[in-house]
């Protein structure tokens, strides 16, 4: 069958696909197939269907979720990617026959709109929405099967009234708190920053302004209360990436040691004498070489001391976003930051006099606020010794030895276990760990220690001093205090007659008519709460909200949430490993405790835990030219690229410098995915997506690569055609191996274990590129079986029904079209409301295989051999010789040369004799 190229009307040559007009056709005397007519059509098909009851009863459910975006109006090649992977899910998930949901919706509030607006002079509302608009039409293009019905979006008030709602449930359990603490001021935008805001010069990312440390009143979520299930239920997730559990533990970090009392003797003026600092360590064996104590800069201690201001002044100097930046422990500089307070401590146990230093790396809401030095057994503690002179080197006291008989050197710090040494009082010689269970329990008796356990994780500041965001449903009363909004009086709406300036802090406090209120209690005049919640509490439970969107009564009725939670299969970028997965681990579980929900489906890992399966995909990247003298960022039109392979710089005719970066304005490599879907189709894209690389790897992005799918669709179109021509087939195609020839039986063998790789694939693995490889090799199958033989045989149309099926998923609209055409048009069913091919057991063993013979690996002939007995080297080798081949090739008494060793590969299907010397006569 002869297909055509066509190019500007004439035709250039007869491969089968052109770029006319910068769009994809294919051209044969059977069908044009024009992708982007395709896609459109079944697009227009698919919204027609949507309406069409659907019979849900005893269907398995199975949920799958891609994390929802941020609507900046612009879908980037991160996102094609991560919907391409969900999608394929679903569909596949659908022919097997399950209750799919596979919802979509938008987390659309936070900072970026706000600035957005500021800059463009127009209201979040409207910058929202028209971004949301656009997206919804480029997720269509892209082929995405959304349950739209289900669609919300955070910044409506039917969704954050029910955000606020789990606030007060939170509130009345006493894990919602307001209380001072140490924030990233903004003096200009006066506002409160997050980490990420403040640049590694102590600057705001987007006034400029030097950064300060303040003390804000700001609302809390109480996670510390959950930090133990959080770490412990991490072992349940056995789906989850080792990476991202590993992450997690880290974040939360449990220390486990013990706590001791030291006593400050305070000067007389102070109304106590002395003062109690609990130091926690997790090496109470070390106690006995404490040199100094450290503590935080709004310890307690601080604040009694006269030279607070001092000290505090001179902190602020020194140290930018510490307090909450935990990426800052590791760099040396803020590590030495330290403050003597001129105050000293009593040892609990030998009663040595003890420094005490203001310390950067002590934070206040980690353990006690105060930790002890150590520097002969902690490298921190040694830096930071010699950076603030406290102690002399010979006065450093080495309290554990290794176990070995070989001390340490002077200079060295020694952090692992050992023996005590004689420094140690009664515990001298005991090992570390005996000697750990010894001065705890001695403690405890005398009441100046115990045994304590610590974790890193510290609770969840929520508020933000910024207006797009869900308002904190409290409000403050000068006699009643802090009062909750009644649910009654739910939502708080977010007011929309504001000044958007960036300035002066939150905007809400300047809308008088909504800021003044009456007290719940008292009904007398009061004020609401001015913060708005960060956006990661509204992302925290939305997965939730999905299972009952439309529900007015609840955030989601008992039983749908029951039903469909938790989710089975997870998809999103490991960028939100920590925080995001974090948060909607603790929503869960206070949720599950409140009894919200109870799921109904056995889950072995945790009735607790909102995913079941976590695929985190790799970043897209794509290519970017350097000069090669300055290191600048090329734009594209600043490069030669008549020639892809040998690029030039126009400017110099030197050859740029090549690397594959995420994409990035700044680096002119982004990739705008509604160019690409224009040109190539959207089928095409996702192939390539899903080929280049395995899910969770970088996918370095080349348009060039694209064509390998353009051919290979080509190439099914062809097999598609080829059974187009036949005379009408009955829909229950007869497979009796009885009938079959040796060469069906291979095709038959080829397609089940297709089937069966695939199956695995797509329910378990997710390697769609490894998916990719096995149809391109079934395809290639088929389509080298002689037409004139084969092609009206059941197992030749059976091969090709299956291969259609298996490419449907990912790439639903030629799925759909190559269906309709293999079954001339008949019915009204999608190919993703057919049933995906099962395996056939029997079909994948084969009587007889081929096996090659190679003499000194040059291959001479081969012969067929009964599969069962391919494992049997010694079997396989006297069926060759015995062979009339064998009897030429291998006998010595034919060749005059001896064997010196036989090799077998590819599982037996390949055997290299090897003869003396390489020597044998042809």
């Amino acid at each position: 069958m002869l297909s055509h190229l066509y190019f500007n009307g004439r035709v250039i040559r007869t491969r089968g696909f052109i770029v006319f007009r910068n769009k994809l056709r294919f051209y044969s005397e059977q069908k044009n197939l024009d992708l982007l007519a395709i896609e459109r059509k079944w697009r227009e098909r698919w919204k027609q269907l949507k309406n069409r009851p659907k019979n849900q009863e005893n269907k398995q459910k199975f949920y799958i979720l891609a994390m929802f975006p941020y609507p900046s109006g612009m879908l980037h090649m991160g996102h094609v990617r991560v919907y391409t992977i969900s999608d394929t899910i679903s569909r596949f998930r659908k022919m097997l026959g399950h209750e799919v949901i596979h919802p979509m919706g938008w987390d659309a509030f936070g900072l970026p709109a706000e600035n957005a607006a500021i800059e463009h002079g127009i209201h979040p509302v409207d910058w929202t929405v028209s971004n949301i608009k656009a997206m919804k039409m480029q997720m269509e293009k892209i082929l995405t099967d959304f349950d739209w019905d289900r669609e919300l979006s955070t910044c409506n008030s039917d969704y954050y009234k029910w955000t606020q709602y789990l606030f007060l449930k939170l509130y009345k359990n006493g894990l919602a708190y307001q209380k001072e603490a140490v924030v990233n001021w903004d003096p200009i935008d006066q506002t409160v920053l997050a980490n990420e805001q403040v640049d590694g010069e102590g600057r705001s990312w987007r006034s400029g302004a030097k950064v300060e440390l303040r003390k804000l009143k700001q609302w809390f979520f109480k996670i510390t209360d959950f930090a133990e299930p959080l770490l412990k239920d991490l072992d349940k997730l056995n789906e989850w990436p080792d990476r991202v559990k590993q992450m997690q533990r880290y974040w939360i970090g449990k220390s486990e040691g013990a706590e001791f009392d030291f006593i400050v003797n305070l000067n007389r003026k102070y109304r106590e004498t002395t003062f109690l600092i609990k130091v926690f360590t997790s090496r109470p064996d070390t106690i006995f070489g404490v040199r100094y104590l450290a503590i935080s800069t709004d310890h307690a201690l601080v604040s009694k001391d006269e030279r607070k201001k001092k000290i505090h002044q001179r902190y602020l100097l020194l140290s930018i976003s510490l307090l909450n930046n935990i990426n800052l422990f590791f760099n040396l500089k803020y590590l030495l930051i330290g403050i003597n307070t001129g105050l000293y401590a009593t040892h609990p146990i030998t009663g040595a006099t003890i420094p005490i230093y203001v310390a950067s790396y002590v934070v206040s809401d980690y353990g006690t606020g105060a930790v002890m030095g150590v520097p002969a057994h902690d490298q921190r503690d040694w830096n930071f010794t010699k950076a603030n002179r406290i102690v002399d080197e010979k006065d450093i006291r080495r309290v554990v030895k290794p176990y070995s008989a070989k001390f340490i050197e002077e200079c060295e710090v020694y952090t692992s276990y050992g023996i005590l040494t004689s420094d140690c009082g009664q515990y001298a010689g005991m090992s570390s760990e005996n000697a750990i269970n010894a001065i705890v329990n001695d403690a405890e008796k005398r009441g100046y220690g115990r045994s304590a356990v610590q974790y890193r994780l510290r609770d969840w500041l929520i508020s933000r001093q910024r207006y797009w965001g869900a308002p904190i449903p409290m409000i403050h009363c000068s006699r009643c205090n802090v009062v909750p909004v009644p649910e009654s009086e739910l939502p708080v709406i977010l007011p929309t007659n504001i000044s958007l300036t960036g300035r002066g802090g939150s905007p809400l406090k300047y809308v008088k008519d909504w800021l003044n209120t009456k007290c719940p209690k008292c009904h007398g005049p009061a004020e609401r709460d001015t913060d708005t919640m960060d956006t990661f509490v509204d992302s925290s439970w939305y997965f939730m909200r999905y299972t009952d969107p439309n529900n007015i009564l609840l955030p989601f009725s008992h039983d749908k949430a029951s039903k469909y939670l938790p989710i089975d299969v997870y998809v999103g970028g490991v960028e939100h490993a920590i925080l995001h997965l974090l948060y909607s681990r603790f929503f869960t579980k206070f949720l599950y405790k409140l009894g919200m929900y109870k799921p109904i489906h056995n889950n072995t890992q945790g009735r607790d835990e909102p995913f079941r399966q976590l695929v985190t995909q790799g970043m897209v990247h794509a290519k970017t030219f350097k000069d090669p003298l300055t290191g600048r960022f090329l734009k594209p039109e600043e490069v030669d690229l008549s020639n892809p392979n040998e690029p030039i710089q126009k400017s110099t005719r030197l050859a740029p410098e090549i690397s594959f970066e995420k994409m990035s304005k700044s680096k002119y490599n982004g990739i705008d995915p509604e160019i690409t879907i224009e040109k190539y189709g959207a089928d095409a894209t996702r192939l390539h997506m899903l080929y280049k690389a395995p899910v969770s790897e970088i996918l370095e992005w080349e348009d060039s690569s694209i064509v390998g799918m353009q051919r290979w669709i080509l190439r099914v179109w062809r097999l598609v055609e080829s059974i187009a021509n036949f005379p009408r087939q009955s829909d229950d195609l007869i497979l009796n191996m009885s009938m079959m020839s040796n060469e069906e039986k291979e095709t038959y063998r080829l397609i089940n274990f297709t089937i069966k790789e695939l199956t695995t694939i797509f329910y378990d693995t997710y390697s769609f590129n490894t998916a990719v490889s096995y149809l391109i090799k079934l395809t290639n199958h088929l389509t080298s079986i002689s037409p004139n033989v084969n092609m009206s045989r059941p197992v030749y149309i059976y091969g090709v029904k299956c291969l259609v099926k298996m490419m449907a998923p990912m790439a639903p609209s030629l799925g759909e079209e190559f269906w309709e055409v293999l079954n001339k048009g008949r019915g009204t069913r999608t190919i993703f409301e057919e049933s995906w091919p099962k395996v056939d057991n029997k079909g994948l063993s084969v009587e007889e295989v081929t096996c090659v013979v190679q003499i000194n690996g040059k291959m001479r002939f081969s012969l067929q051999v009964p599969s069962s007995i391919l494992k049997d080297n010694l079997m396989v080798e006297m069926l060759i010789r015995k062979s009339n081949n064998g009897q030429k090739w291998i006998e010595e008494n034919q060749t005059g040369k001896k064997i010196k060793r036989v090799i077998h590969a590819n599982g037996g299907k390949i055997v290299n004799f090897v003869f003396e010397n390489n020597q044998r006569k042809e």
